[in-house]
């Protein structure tokens, strides 16, 4: 069976932000097919990633990976509009590839190491998953569907206070402080 998990997946978020046209950039990695970052304009501004469902997500240490069963995601960024985000469509490619390239499953609650900025001059060098609140896209029996998953940009502090006490203590923290995390210069949480 054929079926192009990207352009169902481009179709829903089409869908999902009412944007015919959104602006894209495409990355290429050696040896991988292009991860294709779409851009919709609003406030916030919506990143999403188009790619990285292409084929299931396995575990590295299986034997056999299996070309149809599995989970399949892709990652969705909102910031508020304004900043000046060079480089951030290619550290969104850089993690949708880390399922094909380093084997890493993509799902809630998953910490998402760059060790750079997310995009220049930010002081985010880590993401955060979690759940969108978008669909998922549905694809034909027997393949799984397309999680959405959220991606919130974490300083490295931020990352250290998620391995040390867990996502959970992190976004109380973020709630206590009353932070906004789509806002690209907010402030990091603090104990």
């Amino acid at each position: 069976m054929s079926v192009d998990v990207a352009a169902a997946v481009r179709a829903q978020l089409i869908r999902e932000f009412g944007v015919s046209a959104p602006d894209s950039a495409s990355v290429t990695f050696l040896g991988l097919e292009p991860i294709e970052v779409l851009r919709f304009a609003g406030d916030p501004v919506c990143y999403a990633t188009v790619g990285c469902a292409r084929h299931p997500m396995t575990d590295p240490a299986d034997i056999l990976a299996d070309p149809t069963h599995g989970p399949r995601a892709e990652l969705v960024l909102r910031l508020r509009a304004g900043a000046d985000l060079v480089g951030l469509h290619r550290s969104l490619a850089v993690l949708a590839a880390l399922p094909a390239v380093e084997g890493v499953v993509l799902r809630p609650d998953a910490l998402l190491d760059l060790g750079e900025p997310v995009w220049r001059g930010a002081p985010f060098t880590a993401m955060l998953t979690g759940r969108s609140g978008l669909a998922e896209v549905s694809l034909p029996s027997p393949l799984d569907p397309v999680q959405l998953l959220e991606v919130v940009p974490i300083t490295a502090t931020e990352a250290a206070w998620v391995r040390l006490e867990g996502v959970p203590a992190l976004r109380e923290a973020w709630a206590e402080a009353g932070i906004d995390v789509r806002d690209p210069s907010r402030g990091m949480a603090r104990r």
